[in-house]
């Protein structure tokens, strides 16, 4: 059946339901959830934190000053107990000066054992890290007793600040700093917090090199 006289057809798309004066076409609900899907995306995005993601632990490089364990199977009058030199090198009976400093025990236990097969059969050496002393942070300003301490382990702000026999009384305790090395970035530190845990993660782990500063 057609349409009555006077009685426009409803455009298309139009609902028949719709109020009077109101018009919802199919084309408004579409672009509507466009529209709504897109804010609903962007706030999404927005408010999204990104979770930074863990490195993976790198095996221990040999410093200055580490204390070496050398073992040499079988062979007593080869294995020793010896600090890295200053210039990062040991020095071994017929292996001669190796350089130690930057390597991992590994590395080390190769290149010995690659000088010693001119002497030995299949020589196995073993390297093991006695003492770690190359490792350092630092602490200075207003504490009792500002310097230089080895880091083993973990070590965290409030404990390197304990090392270094706490804070003086005239200290600006909520001034304090943290310099990561290799000119890393300075990170702002309050004793207030360290001490009540407000902030998760304020009593962050040192690295080697950080130097903790005491206004």
């Amino acid at each position: 059946m057609g349409h009555p006289a006077g009685l426009g057809r409803p455009p298309l798309g139009t609902s028949a339901a719709s109020p009077p004066g109101v018009q919802t076409t199919r084309t408004g609900w579409w672009c509507g959830g466009l529209l709504v899907g897109a804010l609903l995306l962007g706030g999404c995005a927005h408010e999204q934190a990104v979770a930074p993601v863990a490195a993976a632990e790198e095996p221990y490089r040999i410093g200055k000053e580490d204390v070496l364990d050398v073992s040499v199977w079988r062979d007593a009058d080869l294995s020793r107990t010896l600090p890295v030199r200053p210039d990062g090198f040991i020095t071994l009976p017929m292996v001669g000066e190796v350089q130690a400093e930057g390597r991992t025990t590994v590395e080390l236990e190769q290149d010995i054992a690659r000088r010693l097969q001119k002497y030995i059969q299949s020589p196995r050496v073993t390297v093991m890290v006695r003492e770690v002393n190359s490792s350092r942070v630092y602490v200075t300003g207003e504490v009792q007793k500002p310097g230089a301490f080895p880091l083993r382990g973990q070590v965290t702000v409030l404990q390197a600040l304990a090392m270094a026999g706490g804070l003086t009384e005239f200290a600006d305790r909520n001034g304090m700093m943290v310099i990561r090395a290799n000119n890393g970035p300075r990170i702002q530190v309050r004793y207030s917090d360290l001490v009540e845990r407000r902030t998760q993660g304020s009593d962050f782990p040192l690295q080697p090199g950080d130097t903790v500063v005491v206004p």
